[in-house]
């Protein structure tokens, strides 16, 4: 997997994991707080999209995560 696809998968599960957390119909709740977390993922992703500056990125690219997939997946 490259950095991208960590990045969109992180992204996912830690926004249903805060909505498990959060949403009082979730046998999972905890506090409407972890709504805010959801809301930080999201704003996240939308100035990423803007600035192409991603913490996580980073963290992965030292970690050695390949940035683009390999000749096979084009």
């Amino acid at each position: 997997m490259t950095v991208d696809r960590y990045i969109r998968v992180f992204a996912g599960l830690f926004v249903l994991i805060s909505l498990a957390l959060g949403l009082q119909v979730s046998p999972l709740f905890v506090s409407s707080w972890f709504l805010a977390f959801t809301a930080f993922v999201g704003l996240n992703l939308f100035q990423s999209g803007f600035t192409n500056l991603c913490p996580l990125a980073s963290i992965l690219k030292k970690l050695g995560v390949p940035t683009e997939a390999g000749s096979c997946a084009r």
